[in-house]
Order: structure tokens, then sequence, then C-alpha cells
């Protein structure tokens, strides 16, 4: 086995920049390396367990990263990003979940609370955020011949969070989804990872419902290259991504329509069409296929075929029926599968972002960028282009951030600086694509010209940048390999590209006949897709005069105003990198390709990078932020009691601690350091706050430990105190006057009773008496009172009669007065 000295020797100018236990980890596989400001990590190609980690090396980790940009946010107040970059298979994606799934946790509200809404489970919005993935990754990643889960469309996902730190809401832009692998794969990949779910038979309701088999070979859009990846479950996967639907808030019938529509592509790539004989017009072969597809889409069968066949187009201010040929109806089924697709990917974001965004009050927000990474494969078209020339403008970024600024940051602050040029400049590449007479824009213009061709675009290339250019290269193809029209010296090395269909691709042409149909669909899911299609087939929808202009925008123009956006976002934020390293081509555990992450080392700029950060001063810290955090290393330096400003008392802080002193310069507004001083003085501060920790804490246990010892001396006394008493008791029970003590005590008991008892009876006889005399009285009484009744009712009678006498004696002197008196008429 080779020498740790000699292994390093294979990374030839690396070798003076990495240590050797950055060496150990890359070959662990599993473990990052940092240059103080970003952080590198090596693809394992396989997951596997290893006790790497310990209290004393804890970083670097995919983590750190995160945390350090939370924390830059919490005390900055600054929006940050995470540019997760490296080539096609380097772990980009994994990284990005790691990510997500950090700020998810340590950002959590708390709520855990799930809510039952329309009958489906929707998690907490953590949940929703972690979901996101594996639905965007089952529509937006495939197998390619360097990566079994590349992601090809690139994604921005934006987390916001509130004044407190919490989790507030997210959002996610995508950008360029690669909708060409819908219908056409090379041999060794295959199209995205949805339609082999579904095949899968994990779910045979939704094989039934598809109307379709479990055998991808039945299907020619998806069965072009290989058809199972062997580090992929495709049945569980898709128990992920149903989970996914559920929980992210689709409706039951947006869930269908997804599934429907995606089994309604799978149908278009089998609809046959034949020739008319005596003519080049087409007509359909067999309306089997088409009957499945319309029924899946909400349509008319017949009325699909005869727009396929027969489309209507606008000339002048009418529309006249256009014959097709049969390859111009396979290109116009192409398009619109593709069309499909892409739209309702595009929804789900939309769907997504809507159910991620809580409206709660949100103040910051840590963006983490996943793109496709750097693609050189034997067939390069359109997509490489636009993807290459993503990663180009991140690199130029990354570069411009490292380099650039770093070094007017010396300047601005009066470090003592000499000006380095790394050569790391990719602007002549940038302009060679975006200028205005670059790609981009001769291939704009010649889509614009009806009668231009591939060739009339190469002509034009050719014209316009060969030996012009030092970046636009004549291909040479070795035998055997695929025909390429161009190179392009890009900062990974140089591609080949092939034009053909780049008009097509650019132009993104539909059959509005179809749209129309579309836009009348059962299918509600489908309708809304293309509700706000410019170019409508009737030409009187006032949305389609309206959205006609936009209709009309090329894909690459819509790709550089949308990587245009991007970067000015980037831009606003404070950036962290990570860079992810392939270690070798043919995704073999534990391998490692020296040259292959030496090139890789050296076009990501890292080796430039470890050297600015060796010679430079990489760490900086503002001095109030310095006087706080480090005074504790030396409290006497700095005068209780009398004002000082933060930099004087940076520098009598900094003079009065053990370090070398030529490794910090000292800026305007803040101190810089050389890389590893900051992190030397993070541990003096530890070991001394560990010193302050434990000091404290041996006082507080002290304290604690005499309290607990007087508690155990009053025990300790109250147990002698007890067994004293035990031991007296032992030693006279068996004495005979307490034998005769015991029999004693018990009788005394029995003449208390006794005594009691006698009490007890001489009381009930008193209280006997009583009674009796209680009862005579009450005899006397009653007799009594029978006599005094006697006497009242002799009386009432009396009383009575006397009444009566004077009533009648009244009545006869009364008639003898009227007897006397005249009569009275009046009266």
């Amino acid at each position: 086995m080779a020498s740790p000295d000699a292994e390093m020797a294979a990374f030839g100018e690396a070798a003076p920049y990495l240590r050797k236990s950055e060496k150990e980890r890359i070959e662990a596989q599993n473990k990052p390396f940092d240059a103080k400001t970003s952080v590198f990590v090596v693809h394992p190609k396989e997951s596997f367990w290893l006790p790497v980690y310990n209290p004393e090396e804890a970083p670097p980790h995919i983590f750190s990263i995160s945390d350090n940009a939370y924390q830059f946010m919490l005390t900055d107040r600054e929006n940050q990003s995470i540019l997760i970059t490296g080539e096609s298979g380097a772990g980009k994606t994994v990284n990005t979940k790691r990510v997500i799934q950090y700020f998810a946790t340590i950002a959590a509200s708390g709520d855990k609370k799930k809510e039952e809404q329309s009958g489906k489970m929707q998690g907490t919005l953590e949940d929703q955020i972690i979901s996101a993935n594996p639905l965007l990754e089952a529509f937006g990643n495939a197998k390619t011949v360097r990566n079994d889960n590349s992601s090809r469309f690139g994604k921005f996902i934006r987390i916001h969070f509130g004044a407190t730190g919490k989790l507030a809401s997210a959002d996610i832009e995508t950008y360029l989804l690669e909708k060409s692998r819908v219908t056409f794969q090379l041999p060794a990949e295959r199209s995205y990872h949805i339609f082999y779910q579904i095949m899968s038979n994990k779910k045979p309701e939704l094989i039934d419902m598809l109307l379709i088999t479990t055998n991808p070979y039945d299907y020619h859009y998806v069965s072009q290259g290989e058809i199972s990846v062997p580090s992929i479950d495709d049945q569980e996967e898709l128990m992920a991504t149903d989970s996914a639907i559920d929980i992210l808030g689709f409706t039951a019938d947006e869930k269908t329509a997804i599934y429907k529509l995606t089994g309604a592509v799978m149908h278009y790539g089998n609809l046959k069409f034949k020739q008319k004989q005596r003519e080049e017009q087409a007509e359909p072969d067999g309306t089997e296929v088409a009957d499945k597809a319309a029924y899946l889409m909400g349509l008319n069968s017949a009325e699909l075929l005869k727009a396929l066949c027969y489309p209507r187009v606008k000339v002048g201010n009418e529309f006249v029926t256009k014959g097709q040929t049969v390859s111009q109806v396979h290109n116009s089924v192409g398009a619109l599968a593709k069309a499909v697709y892409e739209k309702m990917f595009l929804w789900m974001v939309i769907r997504i972002n809507q159910q991620l965004d809580t409206k709660q009050p949100r103040q910051y927000f840590i963006g983490v960028l996943d793109i496709a990474g750097f693609e050189i494969f034997d067939f390069n078209s359109f997509e490489q282009l636009c993807i290459n020339f993503t990663n180009e403008k991140l690199q130029q970024f990354f570069n411009h951030h490292m380099f650039v600024l770093e070094q007017e940051e010396y300047k601005k602050e009066g470090i003592e600086w000499e000006f380095i040029d790394f050569g790391m400049d990719l602007a002549a590449c940038i302009e060679l694509i975006e200028k205005p007479m670059g790609i981009f824009s001769i291939l704009e213009e010649e889509c614009m010209f009806p009668k231009a061709t591939d060739t009339s675009f190469k002509n034009k290339l050719y014209d316009q940048h060969l030996g012009k250019s030092n970046n636009f290269q004549k291909p040479k193809p070795a035998k055997g390999k695929a025909e390429a029209h161009f190179s392009l010296i890009h900062y990974a090395g140089t591609v080949d590209y092939n034009i053909s269909g780049w008009l097509e691709k650019n132009k993104d042409p539909l059959n509005e006949t179809v749209i129309g149909l579309y836009q009348k669909s059962s299918v509600k899911t489908l309708a809304l897709l293309f509700a706000t299609y410019g170019g409508e087939a009737e030409g009187g929808g006032k949305k389609g005069g309206k959205k006609k202009g936009s209709s009309f925008q090329t894909v690459s123009a819509l790709f550089r105003e949308n990587l245009n956006k991007l970067m000015a976002n980037l831009r606003s934020t404070h950036p962290h990198f990570v860079r992810c390293i392939i270690p070798n081509e043919t995704k073999t555990p534990g391998a490692m390709e020296h040259e292959l992450v030496l090139h890789q080392l050296r076009c990501n700029g890292v080796l430039e990078g470890i050297r600015i950060c060796r010679k430079g001063f990489p760490s900086r810290v503002l001095y109030a932020d310095f006087k706080q955090r480090y005074r504790v290393l030396n409290a006497s330096a700095i005068p209780e009691g009398q004002f000082m400003d933060s930099k004087k008392a940076s520098e009598k802080l900094l003079g009065s601690i053990d370090v070398d002193h030529t490794q910090y310069r000292f800026g305007h507004t803040k101190v810089f350091f050389k890389a590893g001083l900051l992190g030397l003085l993070e541990e003096m501060r530890d070991d001394k706050l560990a010193e302050i920790i434990t000091r404290t804490q041996a006082r507080c246990r002290g304290f604690l430990m005499r309290v607990e010892y007087r508690r155990m001396v009053e025990r300790r006394e109250s147990i002698f105190c007890i067994q004293y008493n035990v031991r007296s008791f032992m030693n006279v029970k068996h004495w005979p006057w307490m034998k005769l003590f015991f029999k004693i005590k018990p009788l005394l008991k029995s003449a208390e009773s006794e005594k009691e008892m006698a009490t007890m009876k001489e009381e009930f006889e008193k209280t006997k008496e009583e009674l009796a005399k209680s009862e005579a009285k009450r005899k006397e009484l009653e007799e009594k009172m029978v006599v005094l009744l006697q006497e009242k009712n002799d009386l009432q009678l009396q009383v009575q009669a006397v009444n009566i006498t004077a009533y009648l004696s009244l009545g006869k002197s009364v008639t003898e007065a009227d007897c006397f008196l005249p009569p009275h008429r009046d009266l």
C-alpha cells in the first residue's frame, strides 16, 4: 500500500494546499473538507455508516455551512444564500435535501398537529417543505449516464423566517425543465422517475385507472433507454410521491388529474398514423390508443385525431384547415406531450408555493440553489448548452466573490495587499453565449425567419465567431462519437454541441387546434394548464388576444430572463458555497480517480480559493463584535468604568493575548485574521469559558453538597436517637418487673372500662327520672288545655245570642218610623 505522502503526491499541485486529513476524508468518501468560506463534498456513491465524527473534530459538514448561514441571518439581519454546485452526479441534490431538513428541524415552529382538510391529511409547514422534494424529484429527476438521480431542472428554494428565526413560509422557483426527455432518452438513460414508479404496480388501482400495463416496453416514450435503476426502489418511491401529494394539500381531483395526465403522456407515444394512398396527408392508424388518451384527458377522441391530422391555422384574418404529413403529426404529438408534462410540472410548483405561503410575517430568507451540474456527454444538445451556461455564470459569481470582492475588501479597509490576478475570469465564454451577437442572439434571430434551417444557423455561428473567439472552435469528434457542429471551451472543459433541432426547440410550436380542445377539457386541471395560452385556435378569445405577444417568446429568451433574475437575487444575499466533487466516472463506491478530482479542484477554483485563504485574511470581525465576544480572554486589558472605542479596545486585547501578532491586521472597521487564527481564538475562548464554567460549577456543587451534608448529619443524629431507644428497650424487655408491667397494663384498661360503665348507668337513671317528670307535666297541661277550650266555646255562644237580640230590636224600630214619613217621589 502506498504511503500517505505518496498518495498526496498524486494530487500534484493541489498537494501543498490539501492537508493529509483532507485526503483521508476524501478517501473515507463521506467527509467533506473546507476552505474557510466554502465547503467541498465528495459524493460517496454508496451510503454507509463510519465512526468518523468525534467531539474533537465535528466540522466541516453540510450542517455547519447551513448553521453559519442561519446564524449570519440572525446576527447580520441579512438574507443568505447557499449555492450547491458541481458536476452531474457529484451529490448536489442529496446535499440540498440535507440543508432543507436542517432548517426545517432547527427552525420548526413547534406546532406538530396535523389537520384534516377536504378528507386529506396535511402536515406542518416543516413537513410540507421536506415533502416538496420527493414530489419534484419524481417529476423532475431522471437517470443519466453519470447520475442515477439527476435533477433535470434547476430550483431555487427560499425559506423565509420570522424575526425570531422561526419558519414563516417558503417558495420554490424552477428553471428550464428538460422536457425533451419526455419523448426521447439516450440508450444508457431513462425518462422521469414518475413513469416507472406508476408502472411498479405498488398501487394496482393506478394501473387500472390509467389504462396501462406494468411493462415499460409497451410505451415508446419511456422505453428508449434503461427502464430500471438498481439504486432506486420505484415501489418505495411511489409511496413517498403519493404521500407527498397528500401532505402538500392537493385535492383528490387534482391528485387524480396528475396521474391521469401522466398516463396520457405515455399513451401519446403509442399513437400511430399512416399516409393516405396517393396523398401526403396523414390519417390515424387505429383509434384504440387515442380513445384511451382522450378518455384520460377529458376529450373527444374523434376531435383529437381530427385536430392532429387537420389543424386549423390562421392565414391573414381567416382560419383554414391545413393537411399534415405523418412526420409532422408525430412531431406535433411529441410537442403536445412535452407541453402537457412541462405545464403540469410548473403548475405543481405553483400549487406547492400556495401551500407553503402561510401568510405569517416574514423577515429574512435563506435561499438554497440546486441546479443541474455541468454536463459533458457524447451527445450534447440545446439543453446541455443552457445547463452549462448556467454553471458558467455561477462559477463566475463564485470567482468574483472569492477573488475580486475579497481583494477589494482589503483595499477598502486599508490592508496592505498586492492585487493578484488568478486568471479565473470567465467573461469571454459568457459573452460568447449571451452577448448581442452571441449564440443565443443568433439562435433567436434565426427563429424569426421561416426559411431558416439548422445549417443556416451553423453557418452564421461560424461566420460570427470561428477564428474570432478563442472559446469557439470547430469540433474534432473521435471515431464512433456522435456528430457535433461546434465546440465551446467552458471552465470545466471543452464541450462538443450538436445543433440538430435547436430552432424547433427554441420556438417550441404547438398545435393550437388541439390546445383549443385542452382548454375545453372536462378535466379541470388540464383546462387550467392551458387557460392562458396565447394563440387560441379560434382566435376569438379575449385572453388569447391579450396574451398572444408572450406566446412568441423563445425558450432561450425566457431562460436568460429567469437566469438574470436568479443572479440578481444571489447578488442581494450573503452567499455560502458548497462545491460537490465526483470521485470517479464509473459510480464505483470507494474508488478515487486522482486526475478527475484534481481537474475539478482546478476548474472549480478550489486551488485558487485555498491559495487566497492561505495568503490573505479570510476571517474578519467588526471591532465591536470582537470586543464583545473575546473580552473574556483577558478582561483586565480593557479598563472598567471608562470609555474606550472598540478599535482601540480590540488592539489592546489582541496585544495582551499570547498569539502570533503577524497573523492579523487592523482595518478601518474590522480586524482581519489569517486562516486558522480565528479558530485558535475560538479554542482559547472555549477553554476560558470552560475554566470559568468549571469554577462556577465547582462552587455550585460545593454549596449543594454542604446543604446535603447538613441534612446527612441531621439524619445521622436522628438514626442514633432511634437506635438508642431501640437498644434500651431490647435490654429491659426481659426484666421481671417489665413482664409484670406488660401483664398489668391491659388490666388497667379493663378497670377503667367498668368505671365508665357505672357512670353511664347513673346518667341513664337520671335521664329516665327526668323523662317521667316531663311526661306528668305534659298530661297536666293537656287537661288544662281542654278546660280552657270549653270555656272559650261557651263565651262564643253567649256573644252570638246577644248579637241576635240587638238585631231584632233595631229592625222593629225602623219599621215604625217609616209609617210617619210623607211620600217623596224624587227619592
